[in-house]
């Protein structure tokens, strides 16, 4: 296999636009030889599959164009190169006559590449005379059309040599590849917009195709386009938790096919003993996880969508959103790249233009009034307008300046050989916020994934899943401690209302569900605001509603944060006296040095006078606790691998669920019961970009519980500087309730 005699040539930047129709007409022609010059005779003559074509047929059926739709008609003492091409080189259509069938175009080993390339020198002569001759405003419709045809047939250049390729045993590359530095990837956002009364569909000056047209009205209900596209790191997520064997998340014909082929990941990925390899335009090279997920079909990026919570976007969200994005950037043909690059960092949408073709749920089909051209051009788009789908922004293959945002691409929804990828868009809920990345989950995860014990904060637990499982938990007969809390709390709730005074405020740290507190308010209507404090929006946002509707003549505070860094009270919480709420012993999550130093940060939040009511899980036999924690019924243990889960949703990871065990053991010399998830085999893992290594039986340390005596925890919360005032016990299972005074 030759490499390229002139890299530069295809790695050159796109020059600025020709301003005149000749001189667009030569640059576009000299760049479809360029792609040529990098393959072989042999590569030009190959074809690899019916839907493909070889690199000389593309070359001479964009010649066919502009001989049979403007030097025919136009030019007078026009003579075909040769009459027979117009039956080789004819695509579809069937207004000029049969054609070569397009599965037996490798089947022409003659003309050959040179005479191939004599044709195009003769139409190029001749279109040079044309122009010299006819005003450009004149032919200007049909050369802007079939030069537009011609950039069109460049990336199929591209995407049927890499198809060609990838079925040689070789592996050969088309290109070098570039040197590209490394990028992280941040977790996956979504930006909000409001939908409504639009327009879609191309207008104003400038070249477009006729199925762009004509510019209509739609209307758009409120809708979340991701910031990014999906990455190779997050596909592998969904492959090792049976996205390829899960019959629900398919659509039934995408289902059939992944069963009558086989399919088990994308068109190019290569399984081998060191990890996953992909073939592209440089060759079979190691899997990039921060790199778009590309060459997948319509059914695998519905059966992805279904598997994240979220859909694929119709077309004219997608166009909509893609007004407030510049056409330029990305990684057009021009860069050099010939691969989709990871998303770089920053605001708004990313990788709209230029990286990868994105499908959308839109079926190809006419615009409200569409009417095809007279005449055999009229075939360019209007025929093709049945079964297939919708596909937006080009891709790394696709020449600079030939898309716009009313730009419609299609392919059948089984097709998996052009540059295709997914973006996510979802429906927004009334009155959600739209989802953004959390850049301090991964800091954290990254850096506790570096230690010798790798480690997670178990505050990360609580997205909504986690929330969900740990109210399940909450339910199982072996998990005493928030029924026996909650038993606690109401024997007591008449005593612990006579020290909370009038007009104050509840502040609850962790509220989740915010069950506890009810039997708190309950017994003290003198309180006048709730302030609940969580890490997890959705649930908060839930737990807020639900107390708003059952109390309400009370006031509401609630605050998105991590309660362990709250700086300071909701508005409504100030100037009035405060009473703090942390039940659950979740302070038991605290190591002592991280449990003193959040009570001091509770003290000067809560401020001088404060009350602070605690609860406390107490020391008791091992088998109980141990019980409490690794469930007959496994929901622990789900909720522990949720830790696992989240990650692959918001950081691109790619764990494989079932290659960890829960593990809950019982340390008694620290006093405290440590969950893990042991790993099964030694594996590698890619979080957000970044891979770690786990050999077998090594754990993933995610949660610590404290267990307490009342008289220890009484010295710990003086050093912090509260001081005990009462408590309430629970004998069988053991347990306290505390309230501390600042």
């Amino acid at each position: 296999m030759s490499q390229p005699d002139e890299p530069t040539r295809i790695a050159a930047p796109q020059a600025e636009a020709p301003r005149t129709l000749v001189a667009r007409y030569r640059a576009v022609r000299r760049a479809s030889e360029a792609l040529a010059r990098a393959l072989t005779p042999e590569d030009q003559q190959a074809q690899s599959m019916p839907d493909a074509s070889p690199t000389k047929w593309h070359l001479a059926h964009t010649s066919w164009f502009f001989e049979t739709f403007l030097l025919e008609p136009r030019l007078a003492g026009y003579r075909p190169f040769d009459p027979r091409f117009a039956y080789l080189f004819n695509s579809y259509y069937e207004a000029l006559g049969p054609r070569q069938p397009r599965p037996e175009r490798g089947l022409l080993t003659r003309p050959s590449v040179a005479d191939v390339i004599a044709y195009r020198r003769h139409v190029d002569e001749a279109m040079a005379r044309l122009l010299a001759t006819e005003s450009e405003d004149a032919l200007r419709p049909l050369v802007e059309l079939g030069l537009a045809h011609e950039e069109q047939h460049q990336e199929l250049i591209l995407m049927d040599i890499l198809h060609l390729f990838a079925a040689s045993p070789l592996h050969p590359a088309y290109a070098p590849p570039r040197r590209t530095a490394t990028v992280e990837v941040t977790p996956l956002g979504f930006v909000a917009f409001q939908g409504g009364l639009t327009e879609i569909g191309h207008a104003g000056e400038g070249f477009a195709f006729d199925n762009e047209t004509p510019r209509h009205r739609v209307w758009l209900e409120p809708f979340e386009l991701a910031d990014r596209l999906v990455t190779n790191g997050e596909w592998l997520a969904f492959m090792r938790d049976g996205g390829y064997r899960r019959p629900g998340l398919w659509l039934s014909e995408g289902w059939a096919r992944v069963q009558a082929e086989g399919w088990e990941a994308p068109l190019y990925w290569r399984q081998a003993e060191e990890g996953w390899l992909e073939m592209g335009l440089h060759g079979l090279r190691a899997l990039d996880h921060a790199a778009p997920v590309s060459h997948v079909s319509l059914y695998e990026a519905e059966a992805y969508a279904a598997w994240a919570g979220a859909r694929l976007p119709t077309e004219a969200e997608w166009e909509h959103a893609a007004r407030e994005v510049r056409s330029g950037g990305g990684e057009f043909l021009g860069s050099g790249w010939l691969h989709a690059a990871p998303a770089t960092p920053g605001p708004g949408l990313r990788q709209m233009f230029g990286d990868l073709w994105e499908w959308t749920r839109s079926a190809y089909s006419p615009y409200p009034g569409f009417r095809p051209a007279a005449g055999a051009v009229g075939e360019y788009n209007g025929k093709f307008m049945a079964g297939q789908f919708v596909l937006r922004g080009g891709a790394c293959v696709t020449p600079a300046g030939h898309v716009r945002p009313s730009y419609r691409n299609f392919f059948y929804p089984h097709q998996r050989w052009m540059f295709s990828g997914v973006r996510l868009a979802r429906d927004t809920a009334p009155g959600r916020e739209p989802a953004q990345p959390d850049a301090e989950f991964e800091r954290d995860v990254l850096l506790g994934l570096a230690k010798p014990q790798k480690s997670v904060p178990p505050k990360y637990f609580y997205d909504a899943e986690g929330s969900r499982l740990f109210e399940a938990i909450c339910e199982l007969p072996e998990y005493y401690p928030t029924r026996t809390e909650i038993g606690l709390l109401r024997r007591i709730a008449p005593e612990i209302a006579a020290e909370i005074p009038g007009n104050a405020a509840l502040v609850e740290f962790g509220s989740g569900a915010s069950l506890k507190t009810r039997v708190v308010l309950e017994a003290a209507p003198q309180v006048a605001v709730y302030a609940p404090i969580d890490i997890s929006p959705q649930a908060l946002s839930a737990a807020a509603k639900a107390i708003g509707r059952d109390y309400p003549g009370l006031a509401l505070a609630p605050l998105a944060e991590d309660f362990t860094r709250a700086l300071e009270l909701p508005p409504q919480a100030r100037g009035r006296p405060v009473v703090g709420f942390f039940p659950g012993s979740t302070i038991g999550n605290f190591t002592p040095e991280e449990a003193r130093a959040f009570l001091e940060r509770a003290r000067r939040l809560l401020g001088d006078g404060a009350g602070f009511l605690v609860g406390l899980d107490l020391i008791k036999p091992e088998p109980q606790l141990i019980a409490a924690y690794d469930d007959a019924l496994g929901v622990t243990a789900a909720f522990n691998k949720n830790l696992l889960g989240r990650m692959n949703r918001e950081l691109g990871a790619d764990f494989d669920l079932e290659a960890f065990d829960h593990r809950a053991v019982w340390s008694a010399a620290e006093s405290r019961i440590e969950m893990h998830l042991k790993s099964r085999r030694h594996q590698d893992v890619v979080v957000a970009g970044r891979r770690f290594h786990f050999v077998v039986g090594e754990t993933l340390h995610t949660e610590n519980s404290y267990k307490f005596t009342v008289e220890g925890f009484a010295r710990l919360a003086a050093e912090a500087g509260w001081t005990l005032q009462r408590a309430w016990t629970e004998a069988q299972p053991a347990f306290a309730v505390v309230l501390l005074k600042a």
